[in-house]
């Protein structure tokens, strides 16, 4: 049996005070101002989830309304008044459960008290928690009361369904949010109550608890109450997932790098390890949801790739491997084999993590070809003027011209033949090679006279190489030859680089042209 007089943690640490309240800053601030201003509503709506204060917060404000001396944001805990408050003896301050007080009767007998003035305190307070149970006529025979109510009467209604409230009834209150309370805060709470209570609790397992109670302080502190009276005086993270049937971090770190990294025979070394230990495989896939969730974010934040999962992934993949574990969850919940249904979730985001969509790779492309001409006779590389190169000796040929779109002037219309197809030659010498070219066409007159203006306007200076062997001999040379080398020197500066990182070109061979194969413009 449990020791006379023995509280559960929840009502032993329950806030008293405004500076006790945790995680709800935003509220504290809002209520403390209208009580040091003189601005306080005469109906007040609390909305969040369960566990985040609203029922102790409306005991705070009531004692502050009616403190002695009040009504004032810093009360004493031992006054009389709140102290008959927290023992619900006072008679001024009148808690209601909606739940089981919710017919139109119900609500008549709450506006008729209104009419009578409180006996002892400045204020009469009517506390309805879970106040979306009341039904439709109970809301509105309080209607005209919450508009209008006497001078003494303040209204504070708790709900966790806000939805299911009147919307007659939400416009005649302040409405205050209380949010889900981090789990950074509720493990610091948690450690000062093991630590006042004379409880060893190691770091990870106040975490797996903060995680199970999903932002309750009450929760938090009612699972706590439930592992020491399993543990004793030393808690462990073992202890807490093993009653709850929680996967440690180390486990969710690892399936989520599984997943990046495609080990599908990790994934199903893990999926047996957590039937084996008994985990609760919904809990475990809420849990790499929320760290797939942070490297989603995280790749946002770092301009479109994350590592946070143990290798590279796109935001997109992040998103559709977080989609796949949400849309395996209900199978996971309803099927008939949880078991399979959760290895078969984590092979699919598997293939979601390699997968590229249609989209992406349409845009990857586009964005290659940016550079590329997209109709007949348009330029749209951006290309340099280069200095002619005689690599042979004798008279350089005339210059090519490259100019952008923007810059080059419109060229009048000139008829041309058709190119001449390419012909691919081995690496090999080929005594046939030859006679194998197609003739070279040279630039005609008009687009002569605009490269001798562009290299007169750039003043490139031309660099002709001495005749090498290449030219005596009629063999090619390939890289690592000393005349390839030498050809490959005596480019100018940046050509080589920007060929390279423009059209994706390398020099790899150097070969004689025939001068039959040339043909001059007339």
């Amino acid at each position: 049996m449990s020791e006379p007089g023995f509280q559960v943690i929840a009502r032993r640490w329950r806030p008293r005070r405004f500076d006790e309240l945790v995680g709800q800053e935003h509220i504290v601030r809002t209520l403390r101002n209208a009580l040091e201003t003189k601005r306080m509503a005469h109906a007040y709506l609390f909305v969040g989830p369960r566990g985040t204060g609203k029922t102790t917060t409306a005991r705070i404000l009531a004692k502050a309304l009616n403190c002695t001396g009040g009504p004032k944001a810093d009360f004493a805990v031992d006054d009389p008044v709140c102290l008959s408050i927290e023992q619900g003896s006072c008679l001024d301050v009148v808690e209601i459960d909606a739940a089981s007080n919710r017919s139109l009767e119900d609500a008549k007998r709450i506006r008729d008290e209104c009419q009578f003035a409180p006996s002892s305190c400045p204020f009469k307070v009517f506390i309805i928690d879970e106040v979306h149970q009341l039904t439709k006529d109970a809301f509105n025979a309080l209607l005209k009361t919450l508009e209008e109510p006497p001078p003494w009467v303040k209204f504070i209604l708790a709900t966790t369904e806000s939805d299911k409230v009147l919307p007659t009834i939400t416009s005649r209150c302040q409405r205050l949010e209380f949010h889900p309370i981090a789990e950074e805060v509720i493990a610091a709470q948690l450690a000062r109550i093991v630590k006042a209570d004379g409880v060893k609790a190691d770091e990870h397992a106040l975490t797996a608890i903060a995680r199970l109670a999903n932002g309750g302080m009450r929760d938090s502190q009612s699972i706590l109450d439930q592992v020491i009276s399993f543990s004793g005086k030393t808690v462990t993270e073992a202890d807490v997932l093993s009653i709850y049937g929680l996967a440690s971090a180390q486990q969710v770190t690892d399936l989520a790098r599984a997943i990046a990294t495609g080990d599908g025979r990790a994934i199903l070394a893990l999926c047996d390890a957590f039937h084996t230990e008994g985990r609760d495989l919904l809990r475990v896939l809420g849990d790499l949801q929320a760290k797939v969730r942070q490297a989603s974010l995280d790749s946002v934040r770092q301009g479109g790739t994350s590592a946070l999962l143990g290798a590279p992934l796109a935001t997109e993949q992040l998103v559709r491997v977080l989609e796949c574990l949400q849309a395996g969850e209900q199978g996971i919940r309803q099927g008939l084999s949880p078991r399979a249904n959760f290895e078969v979730t984590l092979l699919k985001a598997i293939e979601q993590s390699r997968a590229r969509s249609i989209d992406l790779l349409i845009k990857d492309i586009a964005a290659a070809s940016a550079g590329l001409p997209r109709e007949p006779g348009e330029k749209k590389i951006n290309r340099y003027l280069v200095p002619p190169v005689n690599l042979f000796g004798g008279t350089p040929a005339p210059a090519p011209t490259f100019a952008t779109a923007a810059s080059a002037a419109p060229a009048p219309a000139v008829r041309r033949e058709a190119p001449a197809p390419i012909v691919d030659v081995p690496i090999e010498d080929n005594p046939s090679y030859e006679s194998s070219l197609p003739p070279i066409d040279v630039a005609g007159a008009e687009e002569e006279a605009d490269q001798a203006a562009a290299r007169s306007a750039f003043d490139f200076p031309v660099v002709e190489l001495p005749v090498t062997k290449v030219a005596e001999t009629g063999k090619s040379a390939f890289p690592g030859d000393p005349e390839f080398q030498a050809a490959l020197a005596a480019l100018p500066a940046g050509l080589a680089e920007k060929l390279r990182s423009t059209l994706g070109a390398e020099f790899t061979a150097l070969r004689p042209v025939p001068a039959g194969k040339l043909r001059r413009p007339a």
